[in-house]
């Protein structure tokens, strides 16, 4: 077996308030396999971007990691300093973050800002490093890449700040790419172009990605192996096939089934809905935390939070607990009936 690139270990982060300490990651585990492609998905507030970002230790006060590992390259980045976890961010893992315009420094020119990140992990002169940002942006796809580099961030478009965005993220070539909202905001001839794009990088460059988004469309598209959180938690994980084809916990196929493009939808003229709401971190309900929008809930769901249970193929053995090796589990009694 291929030992991970990166592997989540019973992550747990959470933020202090006056009422409490919230817990937005909560126990939270899985596995990306060097080059892999991973799509981490769930509606918003579920936990995806948290997650992300305590992976590159971005994580700002009242947050904070309260436990559990995340091991990249075998090494705990928890257990390193800030000054080791600096050489880390940028040089070996690579983020794409979920809105350029705020993400970008207005008053640097782009190319300025993909060289700050070579002088600064490749050690680079100026010279080399705008010369550098300038290929990094023919790379991404960006016309005059010459005279864009020049630019200001509000001088480009929408989808020209996410490539611009992207070349920062792949300056160092990282082995690891977080991509969190990638095509958010840019409509859909430039959602395809950036994930083409991603694909055409992943596999020149060899990296692995992991997606986040809300759009199981584009899962469907990139992702090989798909994780499903909901509020905080790991609910469903699978490689994408079996996922579309089979989904195990009722969110997960309630998510489906509002996928304009799944199953009998495109002759639909209303779309099936999930009912209610993601529930408040302050006051989840006793047992399953999807139990109150469920229309397969039964009694033993308002008293015991299921575990994760490996998804038991036919004449398997049913409700077994998963282990941190299996592709297929869910967060469901069902699994065990």
């Amino acid at each position: 077996m291929t030992e991970a690139l990166l592997s989540i270990r019973h992550l747990c982060t959470e933020f202090a308030t006056d009422e409490g300490r919230l817990r937005a990651v909560d126990d939270v585990s899985f596995d990306l396999p060097p080059g892999g492609a991973l799509g981490l998905v769930g509606e918003s507030g579920c936990g995806k971007s948290v997650t992300s970002l305590s992976v590159l230790r971005l994580i700002q006060a009242p947050g904070r990691i309260a436990s559990g590992q995340i091991l990249f390259e075998g090494r705990d980045l928890l257990s390193l300093s800030e000054r080791e976890m600096r050489k880390v961010r940028g040089a070996h893992i690579g983020m794409i973050f979920q809105e350029p315009m705020s993400s970008l420094n207005p008053v640097y020119t782009v190319g300025d800002q993909i060289a700050e990140v070579l002088t600064l992990h490749r050690q680079l002169p100026r010279r080399a490093a705008w010369e550098r940002a300038v290929d990094l942006l023919t790379q991404v796809g960006i016309p005059s890449p010459a005279e864009r580099a020049g630019a200001y961030p509000h001088q480009l478009s929408g989808g020209m700040r996410q490539r611009v965005m992207i070349a920062m993220a792949l300056a160092c070539e990282p082995r690891l790419l977080i991509a969190d909202e990638p095509t958010t905001a840019l409509d859909v001839t430039i959602q395809a172009q950036i994930i083409e794009l991603l694909r055409d990088l992943r596999a020149r460059l060899g990296m692995a990605v992991l997606l986040i988004t809300h759009d199981l469309g584009l899962v469907a598209e990139f992702a090989e192996d798909v994780v499903v959180m909901y509020a905080g938690r790991v609910v469903e994980r699978a490689p994408v096939a079996e996922l579309f084809a089979d989904p195990r916990h009722p969110y997960t196929q309630g998510l489906l089934r509002s996928v304009p493009s799944y199953g009998d939808n495109l002759g639909a003229r209303r779309l099936p809905t999930i009912p209610g709401m993601v529930p408040d971190l302050r006051s989840l309900p006793t047992g399953c935390r999807f139990r109150d929008r469920c229309d397969k809930a039964f009694a033993l769901c308002a008293e015991d939070e299921p575990p994760l249970y490996r998804v038991a193929a036919e004449g398997e053995l049913r409700g077994e607990r998963a282990e941190s090796h299996d592709r297929r589990l869910a967060r469901c009694h069902l699994e065990a009936r």
